[in-house]
């Protein structure tokens, strides 16, 4: 197991929970708040770098077994 690979699937789902969170902020606040949007370009953000990232590790990251 290539440890490299695991990280990379845990960023990748965190990434992909961030995401679901940061939809779920959308479409459930009803108002604009200055508070709200920061929270979601905060998750959103940090959801699509965790994605990105995790999806890169475990593309880039060689099988050596």
């Amino acid at each position: 197991m290539n440890i490299k690979r695991i990280f990379g699937a845990v960023l990748t789902v965190l990434g992909i929970a961030a995401l679901f969170y940061t939809a779920n902020l959308f479409l459930t606040t009803s108002s604009g708040g200055n508070q709200n949007t920061k929270m979601l370009i905060t998750y959103g953000v940090l959801g699509l770098l965790f994605f990105a990232t995790g999806i890169s590790l475990v593309r880039t990251t060689k099988d050596e077994s």
